[in-house]
């Protein structure tokens, strides 16, 4: 028997149970992990609040790293021992043993430990995906990151100081506007006494920047408009404060602003492509410049304390299970 949190109902995290599930060998085009780590991703939380449908009861979870315990009939590309991560798939990563679709697996590098990849398989990848294809940064830009201290934010971080573009970046707290500095940021705002838009005005000399990326939502919506230059993009990445509700013609009023909602799926496949959008990020990391370690861990039991600490806003980078 395996250990998995499930959920019967969406709700608060008391809906979050531990149970006993029956986990069988790897059919065709599977194979069977046994997890190491288990990243938490806001996500998460849209899944079990319901904000995010999903058939119940399920398990919950997209995004961990382990070892091939064993492969299914027709997989050849993945064998037993095998230590690979993943971000997509069905639900249940809140796991010790699962079985997989082989086509969402990536191999890990053996550079790289399976700590440092639990922060970087949807953090990271959603880092790339952002940076190299939504809107696609080349150097050189000044760029709007909100959240910039947290687990998707801090890869940002570095991944914008990798590629020469100057990030400012949203916090709600003084102490991550340090880790958000120390990580590549090259200029912070403290949301919780400072004007965003005025900010970042006076950051770019009155001209705005050509981009912002938006994971928080309603909240920020007209602070992320009001940088915005002319003809400039909204990469709306997230609604971690509710739903984005935009009257069109403010996009206009604003300056013919261009808005998208991406979502990872549309990015990374076929498997090809998210083989190719992995190796540039564990490229990145092996050559020093992106790192990744967990900043808070909790046992697969305390899967609920987890969703607690990232819904207070009490966590920085990246959240993990420990099976």
């Amino acid at each position: 028997m395996s250990k998995a949190i499930r959920l019967h109902q969406t709700g608060g995290i008391e809906v979050l149970q531990l149970e006993n599930v029956e986990v069988g060998n790897p059919g065709p085009g599977q194979v069977r992990i046994r997890h190491t780590y288990v990243a938490v991703n806001f996500i998460d939380i849209y899944f079990r609040t319901g904000r995010y449908p999903m058939p119940l009861p399920n398990g919950l979870g997209s995004d961990a790293v382990g070892v091939i315990e064993a492969v299914g009939e027709g997989v050849t590309d993945l064998h037993a021992g095998q230590r690979v991560g993943y971000l997509m798939g069905p639900q249940g990563a809140y796991s010790d043993v699962r079985v997989m679709p082989a086509e969402w697996l990536i191999p890990l590098p053996d550079g790289i430990s399976d700590r440092t990849a639990s922060t970087l398989m949807m953090k990271g990848m959603t880092a790339q995906y952002l940076f190299r294809q939504v809107y696609p940064l080349k150097g050189g830009e000044t760029i709007l990151y909100h959240a910039a201290a947290g687990g998707v934010g801090l890869i940002a971080c570095q991944w914008a100081r990798a590629l020469g573009v100057t990030m400012i970046g949203t916090v709600s707290s003084d102490e991550k506007a340090a880790v958000a500095r120390e990580n590549g940021c090259t200029h912070t705002i403290v949301t919780t006494r400072e004007n965003i838009a005025a900010r970042v005005r006076e950051i770019t000399d009155g001209k705005g920047v050509p981009v912002v990326y938006d994971s928080v939502g309603k909240d920020t919506l007209q602070a992320s408009l009001d940088s915005l230059q002319p003809r400039g993009a909204l990469v709306s990445n997230g609604t971690s404060s509710g739903p984005v509700v935009i009257d069109t013609m403010q996009l206009a009023v604003k300056g013919s602003i261009w808005v998208t909602r991406p979502a990872m799926v549309h990015y990374a496949a076929p498997r090809p492509h998210m083989l190719d959008m992995a190796t540039e990020l564990f490229d990145l990391v092996l050559a020093g410049k992106i790192r990744g370690e967990p900043k808070q861990m909790f046992a697969l039991a305390d899967a609920a304390e987890a969703h607690r600490a990232l819904e207070s806003r009490r966590t920085t980078g990246a959240t993990v299970l420990v099976p």
